[in-house]
C-alpha cells in the first residue's frame, strides 16, 4: 500500500473542513460545560439537496444520517445497485477506511487505562526490532496523534499506469502488516518524532501490531471485545485480510475506468480488507453514530483519558494538504484516532473521514452531541476525490452554510 502525499478524499474534506482549534484538549474537553457551539438549524431540505441528483458520472449513492438534540434527519439518494436499479440502502454497509483508526486508537487508549502499556513508552521498547536500529525513539503516543515522522512512502500496492485499472485488477491483493512496515522503513524518515505533525497511515499498522503484542490477541479480537459487543455494533466487522465479502446489505461500489469504446463501471464491493487497524474496518451509519456517541460520552475510552483521545499536539503540521483553513493553518489537527475541526462560523467538530476505492465516510460530532452527522458515498474515481462536492454540501448542510460559495 502506497503511503504517498497525494490528496485524497480525506485530504479534500479537510481542505473545507479542517482548522485547528486554539486551547487544545482543555478547551476541546470544556466544550460541553460552556458555551454551545453557534449551531445553525437543520434545514431538513437542504440536506436532501446536498445529495440531490445521483446517480451521475462521480458518485453513484449516498447516505446521510444527522442525530442529536439540535436535530434529525436521514436519507439517502442515488442507486445502491446500478444494475439492478436498486436503491440505497439507509442500514447498509460500507467500507470505512481511515474511520477505522478511530476503533484503533480507542483500543489502544483502553490498554493505556489498564496500565497494559504506556503512552510515553517507545515502540522498541515493546516491539524490539520492528522499528531500524538506527531510528530514534517513537512513542506510542506519537503513533496515535501522527508526530512519529516515520516514513510516509513504500511501494506495495503502488499502482502502475491508471490507477484506476490497476486497483480493478488487483483489488484482492493483500499484504501483512509486518510486510507493509518493513516496505515502508527502506525510505527516510520524515522528521525527528514529536517535532511536527504529518497524518500517515503507517502510524496505524504500528499501533494495531501494538496492540496484539501487548494482549497476546488478534486485532480483530480486541476490537470486537473490547467495542463491538458492549456497544452492540451488530454491522461492524474487522475482516480477514483474504476475505473480501462485504456482508449484510450493502451499496455497491464501483469504480469508473475507461476502456476501448468508453466508461466501464467496475463493481468493486468486494477488495481484500488489508488495511487493517489502519482502513480495513467495515460499518454503518447507525453503528458509527453510536459509536462516536460512545466515545464522547465516556462509555468506551475511560473518562480519565478522554483528555488524551481529545488531544491535539502543540506542533507544526508538516505540509499542506491537511489542517490547512482559518487562522490556525499550518498548526496540527489531528489527535489519537480523531481529527478537529473549527468552521468558519465557529462551529467545532471532532471525528473522521475514511475512503476505500467505492466508499467515502465521515462521521463528525460537535462534543456536546447536540449534532451527530455519517455520511457514506459510492464515488467511482478510486480515490481521486473527485465527489468532494458532495462531501462539501454534505457539511454545508450539516454545520455551516457559509461553506458554500454565496451566488
Amino acid at each position: 500500500m502506497k503511503r504517498t502525499r497525494t490528496r485524497t478524499p480525506l485530504t479534500l474534506t479537510a481542505a473545507v473542513l479542517a482548522a485547528a482549534v486554539a486551547g487544545g484538549a482543555a478547551t476541546a474537553g470544556a466544550a460541553s460545560a460552556s458555551t454551545p457551539d453557534p449551531l445553525p438549524r437543520l434545514d431538513p431540505a437542504m440536506v436532501r439537496a446536498s445529495i440531490g441528483g445521483l446517480p451521475d458520472a462521480s458518485v453513484t449513492g449516498a447516505l446521510v444520517k444527522v442525530t442529536g438534540s439540535a436535530g434529525r434527519w436521514s436519507g439517502t439518494s442515488g442507486l445502491g445497485d446500478i444494475h439492478a436499479r436498486t436503491p440505497v440502502p439507509l442500514d447498509g454497509r460500507f467500507r470505512v477506511g481511515s474511520i477505522s483508526k478511530v476503533f484503533t486508537a480507542v483500543v489502544v487508549l483502553q490498554l493505556a487505562a489498564e496500565h497494559r502499556l504506556d503512552l510515553d513508552q517507545s515502540v522498541q521498547h515493546y516491539m524490539p526490532g520492528l522499528l531500524p536500529a538506527g531510528y530514534p525513539r517513537v512513542t506510542v503516543r506519537q503513533l496515535l496523534d501522527h508526530t512519529s515522522g516515520l516514513p510516509t512512502g513504500g511501494h506495495l500496492g503502488e499502482a502502475q499506469g491508471d490507477p484506476k485499472r490497476w486497483f480493478v485488477d488487483h483489488r484482492f491483493d493483500s499484504w501483512t502488516p509486518r510486510q507493509i512496515v518493513t516496505d515502508a522503513m527502506t525510505t527516510p524518515m520524515d522528521f525527528a518524532p514529536g517535532t511536527s505533525q504529518r497524518y500517515n497511515g503507517l502510524n496505524y499498522y504500528v499501533a494495531g501490531m501494538l496492540i496484539e503484542k501487548v494482549t497476546g490477541r488478534t486485532y480483530a479480537h480486541e476490537v470486537r471485545n473490547r467495542i463491538l459487543q458492549p456497544l452492540n455494533l451488530r454491522a461492524t466487522y474487522v475482516l480477514d485480510r483474504h476475505d473480501p465479502r462485504l456482508p449484510g446489505p450493502h451499496s455497491h461500489g464501483y469504480v469508473a475506468v475507461t476502456e476501448k469504446g468508453g466508461t466501464v463501471l467496475h463493481d468493486v464491493s468486494e477488495q481484500s480488507p488489508y488495511p487493517w487497524a489502519e482502513g480495513g474496518m467495515i460499518s454503518s451509519a447507525d453503528d458509527l453514530t453510536r459509536f462516536i456517541r460512545a466515545i464522547f460520552q465516556g462509555r468506551v475510552v475511560p473518562r480519565s483519558m478522554l483528555p488524551t483521545m481529545f488531544a491535539v499536539p502543540d506542533v507544526k503540521y508538516a505540509d499542506d494538504s491537511h489542517c490547512n483553513l482559518g487562522s490556525d493553518t499550518g498548526h496540527a489537527c489531528f489527535s489519537a484516532g480523531l481529527m478537529r475541526v473549527t468552521l468558519p462560523n465557529g462551529v467545532t467538530v471532532w471525528g473522521k473521514t475514511g475512503s476505500r476505492p467505492g466508499y467515502t465516510s465521515g462521521m463528525f460530532a460537535t462534543r456536546d452531541l447536540r449534532r451527530v452527522a455519517v455520511y457514506s458515498l459510492n464515488p467511482t474515481g478510486g480515490k481521486d476525490g473527485s465527489e468532494a462536492p458532495y462531501v462539501n454540501r454534505i457539511a454545508a448542510a450539516v454545520y455551516d452554510p457559509d461553506l458554500l460559495p454565496h451566488p
